[in-house]
Order: C-alpha cells, then sequence, then structure tokens
C-alpha cells in the first residue's frame, strides 16, 4: 500500500476545454495500475469538448448541478452523489450547467495502446444552451 502526495491544482488547457475549469490529479497509473483519477471543477457554463475514452469513463459528482451529453442529443443532469458511466468509444461532453459549478471525480482505464482519451471540436453555445434546456 502507497500513500499518494496531493498534487497542485492545475488549470486545463483551452484547446480541451470551454470556460474555466480547474483539475487536481488524484491518481495517474503507478506502473503496474492503468487507472487514471482526477477531481474536475467547472465553472457555471463551463465544459469539456467533445470527446471519447477508449476504454470508457466514470464521473462521480461530488458538488453542484452538471451535464453530461452525448452527440445525438441525449443529456443527463448529474447532482452530487450521483455517477455516471460513458462507454467506450461514446463521443459526449460534460460540465456545469449555465448557472451552477459542478465538480466530480473523472475515472478511467488508460491501458491499451494509443491515448486513452481521443479530444475532438468543441461543444458549441447552440448545443450546450439545448443540453441545459434538460436542466431546468
Amino acid at each position: 500500500m502507497n500513500k499518494n502526495p496531493r498534487n497542485e491544482t492545475v488549470k486545463t488547457p483551452a484547446e480541451n476545454f470551454v470556460g474555466d475549469v480547474w483539475l487536481d490529479p488524484v491518481f495517474n497509473g503507478d506502473g503496474t495500475s492503468q487507472l487514471v483519477c482526477g477531481h474536475v471543477r467547472f465553472t457555471p457554463g463551463a465544459r469539456t469538448n467533445w470527446h471519447s475514452h477508449a476504454n470508457g469513463q466514470l464521473l462521480v459528482c461530488t458538488d453542484g448541478v452538471g451535464l453530461v451529453g452525448t452527440r445525438d442529443g441525449r443529456t443527463i443532469v448529474l447532482r452530487a452523489g450521483e455517477s455516471v458511466w460513458t462507454p467506450a468509444g461514446e463521443e459526449h461532453f460534460h460540465g456545469g450547467t449555465a448557472d451552477n459549478m459542478m465538480c466530480h471525480y473523472a475515472i478511467l482505464d488508460a491501458a491499451g495502446d494509443g491515448d486513452a482519451t481521443t479530444w475532438l471540436d468543441p461543444v458549441t453555445d447552440e448545443q450546450f444552451a439545448a443540453a441545459n434546456a434538460v436542466a431546468g
């Protein structure tokens, strides 16, 4: 068993996110495990670009209200204590609502060849507005 040190909070790269998003890296594998976990904080209106994961991703909301949306227009409202599984290869985005911050753990298995995350185009304001309409 190993205790991992606390890592510094970093601002996420603007090429993959819209708005202010902050990441606390929690775990990034240890040579025997390819598990990756980060605690992510989205300000109101902030969100990821469209993206997918080679082995899927588990999102566990720790605070606030957020959105998880898919390319086909399906939107899930995510609240503290709830989780969403995005299967391997499913293009999706996640972030706060227009009026609420959202914090979640993002957990994925980075095992395999290539990148565990495939980053795509930004979620447009129109796509984000449509997803927010579901949140009420």
